[in-house]
């Protein structure tokens, strides 16, 4: 079994300047995007690296304002209404990957009108350059402790002690009697090992999904395909993870045993499908010798 190590949650101190974990992996993140989507535009016409700049740029606006719009809306809506300033409390954490698709999405149509490309050829460009960005996203969980894993009592090694979970773990074991066997004291806290998810899903929907996308965007595909697999690996791959990480408190169990974040997942995998369908259909493509 693993302790978690409890990182400094600043990554970088310069006098009165502080730079916390998990705003750098965001720039980590945004820089991967932007040597990736530049990297792409030097293999495909159309393309320019001033483009590149005002995409990343506003797919930067997009996840910052839709993920934090988004957790708030989805996760914390009673603490929003309570508190409506909670909002913009973005150094107490809390980010919704949906939201952020939606801000991406929304920031995406924004820039197709203005340089007068097809939606969806946007889309295609630029999302094999995202599964980078969830996989430091997920590290920053991990560093910083928060959305840990459920309890497990498998024995394996890779089971880890969150003391950030001393407070849930104390409550858990006393509504959950028969979980104290798998209790452990840790500097004074009750713990109990758990999956670390966070790690989990930086493989699956990060290195995993951005191995499968970039290689299926390596050749001409179908115009939609690309966003199509994107959306299909991040939402099976969240789907089954989910099975892994703690339910968010205060919301209990869909059908007692689907979490919140299947749920809003579940449409992702559908309409996934439903657009490889479509591009296959349509036989469109922006580029290679079937390009129009």
């Amino acid at each position: 079994m693993m302790i978690h190590p409890q990182f400094d949650p600043v990554a970088l101190s310069v006098g009165p300047l502080q730079v916390h974990w998990y705003g750098f992996m965001y720039l980590l993140a945004f820089a991967a995007a932007y040597g990736l989507a530049w990297y792409r535009s030097t293999k495909r016409e159309g393309w320019t690296t001033d483009m590149v700049s005002d995409l990343v740029f506003f797919g930067a606006l997009g996840v910052i304002l839709g993920g934090r719009i988004g957790y708030v809306l989805l996760y914390q809506f009673g603490e929003f209404l309570a508190n409506p300033t909670y909002l913009f409390k973005v150094w107490e954490g809390g980010m919704s990957f949906h939201g952020g698709f939606v801000g991406v999405a929304l920031a995406m149509i924004y820039f197709a009108r203005k340089y007068k490309k097809p939606i969806f050829s946007v889309l295609d460009f630029i999302v094999p350059c995202v599964p980078t960005g969830l996989l430091f996203g997920r590290i920053g969980n991990y560093i910083n402790g928060e959305l840990w894993g459920r309890v497990s009592d498998g024995g394996y090694n890779w089971l880890t002690y969150f003391p950030q979970a001393a407070k849930f773990d104390s409550a858990l074991i006393t509504t959950n009697p028969a979980l104290q066997p798998l209790m452990t004291q840790i500097e004074g806290n009750y713990l109990l090992p758990r999956h670390p998810s966070q790690l989990y899903e930086a493989f699956a929907e990060g290195l995993l999904t951005f191995i499968i996308v970039w290689w299926f965007s390596s050749k001409p595909r179908p115009r939609m395909a690309v966003s199509a697999l994107f959306m299909l690996c991040y939402g099976i791959s969240r789907f089954t993870i989910e099975f892994f990480r703690q339910p968010d408190e205060g919301y209990s169990l869909i059908f007692g045993w689907m979490s919140k974040g299947q749920l809003y997942t579940l449409p992702m995998i559908i309409f996934g499908l439903v657009l490889m369908v479509l591009a296959y259909r349509r036989q469109q493509y922006d580029w290679g010798k079937y390009a129009a």
